[in-house]
């Protein structure tokens, strides 16, 4: 007797979309805009990159000055990277104090497209704020709070929603796309297709209020378990399948939920053609090899999914891409050098596939991370922290260049608020207003996408025009 597996089945159900089946509505589920004319006449990608576990992204830019790196490698001690080992950078704009920085040993690809491409950005010392705050203001506790700080799902919502202290129903991603094709632009944005499409599970950054995203697998869309062959058991259950959604039902649940499936398979069908006809030896649209890794074949799907843009006939598009092992309680200096390399052959790689297919300028990757790490060593590792450094690449971002300020890392320092934990300058609402305003969010509908960004004197942080 056939039998299915119930977890798979469960998980290729959500990754069409099940899970946002009630409340929201997916753009792909309610395609009646076929045919109407897109409010923007060009072409832009966002992709985030998240780092699951908390990146210790102090190794991942260091200051190689004599003064600076002295307190670096005072408060690092044993996972100090080596002085004569970092790759230096040299920002087209100094930093005020004079410091100069350095690029972990294990990213060469990256050093080269901050140096010589000028299509990488460092965001220094970004982490959730609801407003500023010093050291003073944490310490008295005089002004708001993100809750839960160093907690690992308390600050990956954060990153993802800019929820401050409130409950969190939507991602700014989700509420980006909400905006673009809302009533709150002169010209909605008008395509069948999500805006927002995760290759790495389900992620609130990407739901939002009005819309919700497609979710496919590393490779591609996912077919339900027991519905993918082309054998005649598999056809068959694809025809039952079918005709159970086309059935007249009595419940609001039943009728979205085959709404949402038949919206899914089409998406999925229509996505997957797409990929195929450009999987093909003779029409590849890029020649750059990417890592073997799961991050790198990620990446390469959504350069992939860019290629066929016009024949997915789409104008924006929020990628979602993750890779874990950040989180370096032990073995760091062992582990963190594989970890970075693997980030920077991928997001160097993807670069080179945009550059090739003529849209570097239009897609802008940008990292996330659950939080920083402890300046201080546990002895192996270092434990949950607060800010630390992101990183923007693509063809349109102001690069080389350090945007931000950069702490001064001392133990005890001016932003240490307990075992090197760095007070953020910049807050993630800012970074996301940056990206957002680039992609088409106009000034007057920010707060909505980055709830808190009318606490702080600089809406956006100048990487993206």
């Amino acid at each position: 007797m056939d039998r299915f597996n119930r977890r798979r089945f469960l998980q290729a159900l959500s990754a069409g979309g099940f899970a946002y089946a009630f409340g929201r509505t997916p753009q792909a589920a309610f395609a009646a805009v076929s045919g109407t004319q897109a409010a923007f006449d060009d072409y832009k990608a966002l992709v985030c990159v998240f780092l699951f576990g908390g990146n210790d992204s102090f190794n991942m830019i260091v200051p190689r000055s004599p003064a600076e790196y002295a307190e670096y490698a005072a408060s690092r001690q044993n996972l100090a990277i080596a002085q004569s080992s970092l790759l230096p950078i040299n920002p087209l704009v100094a930093d005020p104090g004079g410091a100069l920085y350095g690029l972990h040993p294990s990213l060469p690809e990256l050093a080269q497209l901050f140096e010589q491409d000028e299509a990488c950005a460092i965001v220094a010392n970004v982490g959730p704020l609801i407003e500023p705050v010093t050291k003073a203001q944490f310490q008295a506790r005089s002004v708001r709070l993100p809750p839960q700080l160093f907690s690992h799902n308390d600050q990956q919502d954060q990153w993802h929603a800019l929820k401050g202290q409130a409950i969190a129903r939507s991602g700014w991603g989700g509420r980006v796309a909400d905006v673009i094709t809302g009533p709150g632009v002169p010209a909605p944005l008008a395509q069948t297709l999500a805006v927002n499409l995760s290759l790495s599970g389900q992620s609130l950054f990407q739901t939002g209020l009005a819309t919700a995203p497609y979710t496919m697998g590393a490779t591609g869309p996912v077919e339900l378990f027991g519905l993918e062959g082309n054998d005649p058991l598999s056809l068959a259950r694809r025809a039952t399948f079918d005709a159970v959604l086309g059935a007249s039902v009595a419940t609001v649940y039943e009728r979205a939920y085959a709404r949402v499936q038949q919206s899914a398979r089409r998406s999925a069908g229509t996505i997957g053609a797409a990929l195929a006809a450009v999987r093909s030896p003779n029409a590849a649209p890029f020649t750059t090899v990417f890592p073997a890794s799961p991050l790198g074949t990620q990446l390469r799907t959504v350069a992939e999914m860019i290629a066929v843009r016009d024949t997915l006939s789409v104008n924006r598009q929020i990628f979602f891409v993750a890779t874990g092992g950040f989180d370096t309680h032990d073995a760091q200096a062992a582990v963190q050098p594989g970890l970075l390399g693997n980030v920077s052959r991928c997001l160097a790689a993807f670069y080179r596939a945009t550059v090739e297919m003529g849209v570097s300028a239009s897609v802008t990757a940008f990292t996330q991370s659950d939080f920083g790490r402890t300046l201080t060593s546990n002895g192996d590792g270092t434990d949950h922290a607060w800010g630390g450094n992101q990183l923007v690449i693509g063809g349109a971002v102001a690069g080389r260049r350090i945007y931000g300020r950069y702490p001064l890392l001392r133990i005890d320092g001016p932003e240490d608020v307990g075992g090197g934990r760095m007070i953020p300058a910049v807050s993630c609402d800012q970074y996301a207003a940056t990206l957002a305003t680039w992609f088409g969010v106009p000034d007057s509908q920010l707060a909505s996408v980055a709830p808190h960004i009318g606490n702080f004197t600089e809406r956006t942080l100048g990487f993206l025009p």
